[in-house]
């Protein structure tokens, strides 16, 4: 079971969102899917959803074409900004009425979602705040229990609450009922912790896609003073830093030294948000 796609390459005008895009989505798997404004991400997701045709290669559910293909496209949900229900329809309508797209849905479960974010059922999904209507889509997504779940962007407009009990509640199901799940955001932070495997895009092109643990294996942080820090890391290569008052981290670049760290200093795991900057500050370097 994956998503596949060979050799996709997408174009709007005379700007090219994809280019030779290959890559395979493999099962059961928490994917980060990441990159700067307009790197392509979105694309990416309705290409897979069948939202958008690409201009050249081909994408595949399970070995079969996405075009068209409405029994394999029943296989997943995408959570986006768009809103595909009728203007006019209520939450609550619109909770019951999913079971009919989806035979795994599960529509208590949806309801219990909707009591413990307080969605109320009774509005127009189109009067619902921006918050609201990000919180209804994963009430949908979280019941719908799809081998493939695609979240463009999920937690937008959503409280840092709301945020929390989302991806708690997201990896207490995929415990429950393994899946594919493709994660795109911008609050990297937020969503590291629960990302296997980083997919990294850049003006339409696929630059990294591996396991998390890898990705961040070669580097680590130091903190502590700032004359302290500045001394350690006089002769090593660094990947960020940041300053405040008279404190100062710093991000290394290589293995982190065996024992302690020096008086005054902590080492800690660098962390992927970290690793995303650095990545794109290179990648803008390069380009210069």
């Amino acid at each position: 079971m994956t998503i596949e796609l060979k050799q996709v390459s997408k174009s709007f005008g005379h700007t090219l969102a994809l280019d030779d895009i290959n890559i395979t989505f493999e099962e059961n798997k928490i994917y980060g899917l990441l990159g700067n404004n307009g790197a392509g991400k979105t694309t990416m997701l309705n290409l897979i959803a069948n939202r958008l045709y690409a201009d050249s290669g081909s994408v595949a559910i399970d070995g079969e074409p996405v075009a068209d293909n409405d029994r394999v496209l029943g296989r997943l949900f995408m959570v986006s900004e768009k809103n595909l229900y009728p203007d006019d329809m209520r939450v609550g309508k619109a909770l019951k009425m999913t079971a009919l797209f989806y035979p795994g849905y599960d529509y208590q479960y949806a309801l219990e979602l909707a009591a413990k974010f307080e969605l109320p059922l009774k509005k127009k999904i189109t009067a619902l705040s921006t918050g609201y209507a990000s919180i209804f889509k994963l009430v949908l997504a979280l019941a719908v229990n799809t081998p493939y779940l695609l979240l463009d962007e999920p937690v937008l407009g959503l409280d840092a609450q709301h945020r929390d009990m989302f991806y708690k509640l997201l990896i207490e199901k995929y415990a429950e009922r393994p899946c594919t799940v493709i994660i795109s955001t911008h609050l990297i932070a937020e969503a590291a912790n629960i990302i296997e495997q980083a997919v990294i895009i850049r003006n339409g092109r696929l630059i990294k896609n591996e396991p998390v643990e890898l990705l961040l294996h070669d580097g680590y942080c130091v903190s502590g003073p700032a004359a302290a820090v500045d001394a350690f890391c006089a002769d090593k290569q660094l990947l960020s830093a940041n300053s405040l008052g008279g404190l100062k981290t710093v991000c290394v670049s290589g293995e982190r030294p065996n024992g302690d760290a020096p008086q005054g200093l902590e080492f800690t795991a660098i962390d992927l948000q970290n690793y995303f900057i650095e990545l794109m500050n290179k990648e803008d370097a390069h380009n210069d």
